[in-house]
């Protein structure tokens, strides 16, 4: 009898013991239900995160703040997402600095109209696409001298230091020289005042920059050169982070809440 009674209670015990633990995975399921897809990541609470601060509509200083297209994107990521920008503050630097410091995890994520390329993508994780563009010239309004990339061997070349523009020309067009800068008035002063013959530079930057600024002083010459996608940058290593930025994103062109900050700030919602 003792020996019966003493299985039986074992028996009791172990069972106890099951339901509980059966009863602590309900209930984390559940909260991972609530919290919604974050839930599904291991995440931290906050990011650093960095931009340019000269690249006209995605990312430029305004009264004082930095807007743009890609500023009102990677803050409706974070919330889709469930994370915190650090400090409530985007961090920003010249364009050239940004992939060594997400290299270096001096910053953990980087938007600022950056091109996936194979080469990039071998020193840092990227997301998804979230633009599609490609390069384009810009020269002067009365220009008829250049119509064409062929028209650009034996010109001067203005383009921003670190960007696709750069070695596409070095590659394609070997005879012209090209002159890059830190900042993209320079690149735009540099035509308008008779130091560079041409502009070569992602296309919405140059057509913002003509319809504002620009006051119609230039124009867009030739093809669009080498379509490119804009993705999000992220510490290499990080897959969690890139995987919830990835179903953020998806998310925000599903609800239309992408759509809305496209049309913020070019008019008219890219067709999918």
């Amino acid at each position: 009898m003792k020996k019966s009674t003493f299985k039986l209670g074992l028996f009791v015990m172990l069972f106890t013991f099951i339901a509980l633990l059966a009863g602590c995975g309900s209930s984390d399921e559940g909260n991972a239900s609530e919290n919604g897809d974050a839930g599904d990541y291991d995440l931290k609470d906050s990011y650093t995160v960095v931009s340019d601060n000269s690249f006209v509509p995605f990312e430029f200083v305004e009264d004082g703040e930095l807007t743009g297209f890609d500023i009102d994107l990677i803050h409706a990521i974070a919330e889709e997402a469930g994370f915190e920008i650090e400090n409530d503050k985007i961090e920003t630097t010249n364009f050239d600095g940004i992939i060594a410091g997400l290299q270096t995890g001096q910053f953990e994520i980087a938007i600022a109209g950056m091109s996936i390329t194979e080469d990039r993508k071998k020193v840092i994780d990227f997301s998804d696409p979230y633009y599609e563009s490609g390069i384009a010239i810009g020269v002067l309004a009365d220009n008829e001298d250049i119509n064409g990339l062929e028209d650009l061997d034996g010109k001067t070349v203005a383009t921003r230091l670190g960007t696709t523009s750069g070695a596409y020309l070095r590659e394609h067009v070997p005879g012209a020289e090209v002159n890059e800068y830190e900042q993209m008035d320079q690149v735009y002063l540099a035509v308008e005042n008779g130091s560079a013959d041409a502009v070569m530079y992602d296309l919405p930057n140059i057509e913002y920059y003509i319809s504002t600024s620009g006051e119609g002083n230039m124009k867009v010459v030739g093809d669009l050169y080498q379509a490119e996608d804009y993705g999000i940058g992220v510490t290499p290593g990080n897959e969690d982070l890139v995987a919830a930025i990835n179903d953020a994103l998806a998310t925000l062109k599903d609800n239309g809440t992408y759509d809305d900050i496209y049309d913020k700030w070019f008019g008219d919602s890219e067709e999918e």
